[in-house]
């Protein structure tokens, strides 16, 4: 690879997070950045904002938030065991991740229900609705 595919060079965010396979078009990183879920040293961004090596960014997907650094940057899409090479997670992000998986992994057993509500049970709902439901 050339130092203008992988290298030093800056690169437009949305491409990089195309690149680095963090979002699978750049539309949807574009939506992303757009949304305030893309952030560098805690402010937002613009999609033409260019990221270089050495920048902190934060990246909410979903329930998921990671804190990468850049180490490379490209414009075109490999693949993922090349992609994951353009960034390093810190080791508190992935701390933090795990911690945030595990904990959502025991609140969804207790939350969820063994079988479906009966007649009573769907009424009592019902009427829960209604009670906090301003319509």
């Amino acid at each position: 690879m050339t130092d203008s595919e992988q290298g030093n060079s800056k690169v437009r965010i949305d491409k990089w997070l195309w690149a680095a396979r963090f979002f699978k078009t750049r539309s949807l990183a574009k939506s992303a950045i757009e949304g305030g879920k893309v952030q560098l040293g805690g402010q937002k961004l613009k999609v033409s904002r260019e990221v270089a090596p050495g920048d902190i960014l934060r990246i909410r997907q979903g329930w998921d938030e990671r804190e990468v650094t850049v180490i490379a940057t490209s414009e075109q899409r490999r693949a993922a065991p090349i992609a994951q090479t353009l960034y390093e997670e810190t080791e508190a992000s992935v701390e933090r991740r795990t911690r945030a998986a595990e904990a959502r992994k025991a609140a969804g057993t207790l939350a969820r229900p063994s079988q479906r509500p009966g007649k009573h049970e769907r009424k009592a709902l019902e009427r829960l609705r209604k009670q906090f439901d301003p319509t």
